[in-house]
């Protein structure tokens, strides 16, 4: 798997609100299509006064690629933000996330799944489930692990939320999905751990909407050579220690146990 050479730097702490003058002015060079540097700039717009801090970003340049990005998610809008804060960080050069195909049935999402070259995650059905016709428009034939390797052997970096669905908690993190770790240890692909703290959250309090965000990026993770995405054990294994890599960063608990938000 090659990587690409880039002279571009990322700055190691970019410090919020993101000013006007940043996000509409700054070379993407890596993003050929212009409608995507269009939603980029305009996602980052809507959203540049909620960040405070973004620390790591070296960590996910794209001369580092390939590698499967993991962390955690706290809030609906994220699924649209924090790709494009990250698409932003790496000057253009997509990382293609993984996502729920029943987003694409909201109005304008499409576009950023379509431009953003999401792999949509077929997993949940549609409310109200009448519209799980609609399933076969939005989903590929071909299996969403098959594709994310696919990217991956590609020389394409992923972006995968393991929890699989928003988690309010503030303070656990639910026991997530282990494919991230199955497709680092089948390939040996890096993972880089990522957290979304809040710092403006109150103790105790749920993760509302539109809540002011740090974001911080952690140096890769290489798959242990001792492990085996053949053997369940080992997966599970792996799959644990990223999942406690995200809880130290978004300052949360890792639990096992706990399969959907309270």
């Amino acid at each position: 798997m090659g990587q690409e050479r880039d002279t571009m730097t990322s700055p190691k702490t970019l410090q919020g609100p993101l000013a006007w003058s940043q996000i509409w002015r700054r070379p993407l060079p890596h993003s050929p299509r212009r409608p995507l540097r269009l939603l980029t700039r305009a996602t980052l717009s809507l959203v540049a006064g909620k960040l405070i801090q973004c620390k790591g970003a070296e960590h996910i340049h794209p001369r580092h690629d390939p590698f499967i990005l993991v962390l955690n998610h706290s809030q609906k809008l994220e699924a649209l933000y924090l790709p494009a804060l990250i698409n932003f960080l790496r000057h253009g050069k997509l990382v293609h996330f993984l996502a729920d195909w029943n987003f694409c049935l909201v109005p304008g999402i499409w576009l950023f799944y379509h431009y953003g070259e999401v792999i949509t995650v077929a997993r949940k059905p549609a409310k109200p489930r009448f519209l799980n016709g609609l399933k076969p428009l939005f989903t590929p034939k071909e299996g969403t692990l098959a594709l994310a390797m696919h990217q991956l052997k590609r020389g394409k970096s992923l972006g995968i939320f393991p929890e699989g669905t928003t988690n309010r908690h503030p303070t656990e993190l639910l026991k997530g999905h282990s494919g991230a770790a199955r497709l680092s240890l089948s390939l040996g692909v890096p993972v880089v751990t990522a957290g979304v703290t809040f710092p403006k959250l109150l103790p105790g309090q749920a993760t509302p909407e539109g809540i002011p965000f740090s974001l911080e990026f952690a140096p890769a993770m290489c798959p242990p050579d001792h492990l085996s995405a053949k053997r369940i054990d080992d997966v599970r294994q792996w799959h644990g220690m990223l999942m406690q890599g995200i809880a130290s960063l978004s300052q949360k608990q890792w639990n096992p146990k706990l399969r959907r938000s309270q």
